[in-house]
């Protein structure tokens, strides 16, 4: 995925209200607030005065025409978009990343499914059956190497682990797809202590037979690209390794 047109380079001032950040942007010095398109902590993106990329969409009812995409943290960039990671998880597959995805011959997005949710990818083939896949945003990382889900309590998470088990159960396949914005990491692990909950909803639906993936992408400032997989480290051991 290329960023076109190219993103704005600026300082981040702070982020608050969970939707909004105050930059200065780097060519002028001029102070800006923009919308951030993460509702989640950021925990380790959030540091005053580190270095950020925005987009801009000046449509003339858009309160913040700036948009944060890119955050410089531990030596790398990260994506915290996550409007994106849909998106990437299709060119992952698309490049044959991910198992066998490829080979399924039709792909549609935001189908209802469950009781009350939309899958995010649902791959269809008229000799096997369906295949649910839901895509989560990665970019958590307290250990080096080591990216880690959730960052805070997600109670929609867990349902959708728990109606994603449902759905192996009426005779479908259902995925997981951890999509990692970020290239500085060679495992990734779900975050027991920030979700017990999100921890125990996810050992049930590998036991009932859900798949679990895990993606990072290649982040430069002009870019973001789905590489390569990464093991899935579980009960502290480096069991299910994909890739």
């Amino acid at each position: 995925m290329i960023f076109d047109p190219p993103l704005i380079p600026a300082r981040l001032v702070r982020r608050y209200k969970r939707f909004l950040f105050d930059a200065v942007l780097e060519a002028d010095g001029s102070a800006i607030t923009g919308s951030c398109p993460n509702t989640g902590s950021m925990a380790g993106l959030t540091e005053p005065g580190s270095r950020i990329w925005l987009s801009r969409d000046d449509v003339a009812k858009r309160k913040y025409p700036f948009r944060l995409e890119l955050v410089e943290a531990d030596g790398t960039i990260v994506g915290i978009n996550t409007g994106m990671p849909n998106r990437l998880a299709e060119e992952a597959i698309a490049a044959g990343l991910v198992s066998d995805f490829a080979s399924y011959p039709s792909l549609r997005r935001e189908q209802k499914y469950g009781l009350r949710s939309r899958i995010d990818l649902l791959l269809s083939d008229p000799d096997r059956p369906d295949l649910y896949v839901e895509v989560k945003n990665v970019h958590f990382i307290r250990q080096k190497g080591l990216a880690e889900f959730p960052d805070t309590p997600t109670e929609r998470g867990t349902r959708h682990l728990t109606e994603l088990s449902a759905m192996v159960a009426s005779g479908k396949r259902a995925a997981m797809l951890y999509l990692i914005q970020r290239d500085d990491c060679s495992m990734f692990k779900i975050a027991t202590d920030m979700d017990p909950a999100y921890a125990r909803a996810f050992a049930a639906a590998l036991d009932a037979g859900v798949e679990a993936y895990a993606i990072k992408c290649r982040v430069r400032r002009d870019s973001i690209t789905a590489h390569d997989t990464v093991g899935l480290e579980w009960n502290a051991a480096p069991s299910r390794v994909i890739g």
